[in-house]
């Protein structure tokens, strides 16, 4: 199994990563968020730092493209035209900016936007206005290029479009979809070899729909508040050791 995967990568590494990505799928499309939070910081003990970012935004791709796909059905999509413009002025500003940053303040980074998301409340951002969306996409793609996982961001964005929880699950989804398209396009012409990560990027999205297929099927059927509780404490734990590392590694 070792000549499938990229150097460092242990086969019991991408096995768990593998395996997870079927779990946070299905929490991604029974509830909506957590899901690609989960999937990222599991992906800091398996991958090297430099690929974090991109090799997340490719399997995120396909994640939320499947989502997209098994949920078209209740996406708006007519929001997402604002969503876009902003997304493609995000993407290139941050990618402008991304080159910066050594592995530990990008461990330091992503583990702090993880424990503030997680429980700071976003507050109300509009109520489904182009400006607001366009504003929200470009802003929400500058972080995605450094945090990767900008689902909680979108999702508060989107929240106020009077949407009902399938629409707001299935149109978050395409909206990440243009979001991750554009990251691993930039990080493409940025120059990050993507060939060597594609086995196991394969392997994770193709658990990942398996995980959506699931999680669309309990769409409704499962305690959305008791699991994003149990969500929130472990992404608490998980983002508080990511802070942790980054901070020993900037020591």
């Amino acid at each position: 199994m070792e000549w499938l995967l990229p150097p460092g990568v242990a086969p019991t590494g991408a096995l768990a990563l593998v395996a997870l990505s079927v779990l946070t799928s299905a929490l991604t499309a029974a509830v909506g968020i957590g899901g690609g939070v989960v999937l990222l910081v599991a992906m800091t003990f398996v991958l090297p730092v430099e690929a974090l970012i991109a090799v997340h935004g490719v399997v995120q791709l396909g994640s939320n493209l499947g989502r997209t796909a098994v949920l078209a059905r209740h996406a708006s999509f007519l929001l997402l035209l604002p969503f876009v413009v902003g997304c493609v002025l995000g993407v290139a500003i941050g990618a402008s900016l991304v080159i910066d940053l050594n592995d530990a303040a990008l461990l330091l980074l992503i583990g702090t936007f993880v424990v503030v998301t997680t429980w700071v409340k976003i507050p109300p951002l509009g109520k489904g206005e182009a400006w607001m969306l366009g504003g929200g996409g470009a802003v929400a793609s500058v972080l995605t290029m450094f945090v990767g996982a900008t689902g909680p961001f979108v999702i508060a964005l989107l929240r106020q479009a009077n949407l009902d929880h399938k629409g707001l699950v299935a149109t978050s989804g395409a909206a990440m979809t243009v979001q991750h398209t554009l990251k691993v396009a930039a990080f493409a012409i940025l120059g990050f070899a993507f060939l060597p990560y594609v086995p196991l990027m394969a392997a994770i999205i193709a658990a990942g729909f398996a995980g959506t297929l699931l999680g669309a099927h309990l769409l409704g059927r499962l305690p959305e508040q008791a699991l994003k509780q149990t969500l929130r404490i472990v992404l608490t734990v998980l983002g508080i050791q990511l802070v942790a590392r980054g901070v020993l590694g900037l020591l």
